[in-house]
């Protein structure tokens, strides 16, 4: 298959383009610097103006573009989140639907968060699952819909509701392991919440088995099948770096220093991976303890 991905320079979308050449695809990566290299893409487009993305040509497309969460989230900030998130998968759709109908890609495969189920304290959220309340339930509600617009151009969707991705190379281990090295990492709040997680090897697998399954449609919890609370997240990467975990940081502080952007830590959210499941994906890091020495460098133990 002809993939289309953009954000193809991001810890996904690098996993995922490495995983699809190796499965014998071929990439096209789509960047607002279209004159940069991404190693084992075909060639580069530019993606300046989501609208003019040239996707005629193409099987299939992965959007995993948008501003990072990570951030003060000032209004400026938030704009950015928002907006490149809605409009810039507005704009896929549009480009998709400016094609012929019979050179249209077959799949969007669209990033989307574990955000959109708000806070939940111990519910258990397959995709079934409303909607919740805050910031990043209300973007990924739009972002969805945007996405799902496809539809109306007989173009299969799937919106990817990614848990927090652990990956060697990017993303929240290597500062966390960098933390807990310091004797800087701690719970958070309660610690009683429940954190939804992904090992990043899994992550570019779920995209791909989403591309080249045509049954997958609608919203896939991107999450590993073992979710775990705070306390025991925090347990395992203090094990994981041989450092007490001594440093943990009350509600009301987080609150105060990091405002709306606490949402993020003190949210509770418990997937469970239904779709998946229903598919029989098997996953290579099912246990927080096997991704975290994935992601830290560690040997996994027999």
């Amino acid at each position: 298959m002809r993939i289309g991905i953009t954000g193809a320079s991001g810890l996904v979308g690098r996993a995922l383009t490495k995983l699809a050449v190796a499965k014998g695809h071929q990439v096209v990566a789509f960047s607002r610097s279209p004159e940069s290299k991404i190693d084992g893409a075909s060639e580069t487009r530019d993606f300046q103006v989501p609208d003019n993305a040239r996707v005629d040509d193409l099987d299939a497309i992965v959007h995993l573009a948008g501003e990072p969460i990570l951030g003060w989230w000032s209004q400026t900030k938030r704009d950015r989140i928002r907006d490149s998130r809605v409009s810039g998968t507005a704009g896929v759709v549009e480009a998709i639907r400016r094609c012929a109908e019979s050179k249209r890609p077959g799949v969007l495969v669209c990033a989307s968060g574990s955000g959109y189920y708000g806070d939940r304290g111990d519910e258990v959220l397959d995709e079934d699952a409303d909607a919740g309340f805050g910031f990043l339930a209300q973007v990924c509600r739009e972002w969805e819909a945007a996405a799902s617009r496809v539809d109306d151009h007989g173009v299969r969707w799937v919106s990817a509701r990614t848990g927090m991705v652990l990956g060697s190379e990017g993303g929240a281990a290597p500062l966390l392991e960098k933390l807990f090295k310091f004797c800087l990492g701690g719970r958070l709040g309660s610690g009683d919440q429940w954190v939804p997680w992904v090992g990043l090897e899994d992550t570019a697998r779920m995209y791909l088995h989403c591309v080249e399954n045509q049954s997958i449609h609608g919203p896939v919890n991107f999450v590993a099948p073992h979710p775990v609370t705070n306390a025991e997240f925090t347990r395992v990467i203090a094990e994981q770096v041989n450092r007490p975990a001594v440093a943990p940081a009350p509600a009301p502080l987080l609150r105060l220093v990091l405002r709306d952007m606490s949402d993020m830590l003190l949210f509770s959210q418990r997937l469970d991976p239904q779709q998946l499941r229903l598919q029989k994906f098997e996953w290579l890091a099912p246990d927080l303890d096997v991704a975290v020495r994935r992601a830290m460098g560690g040997a996994e133990k027999n």
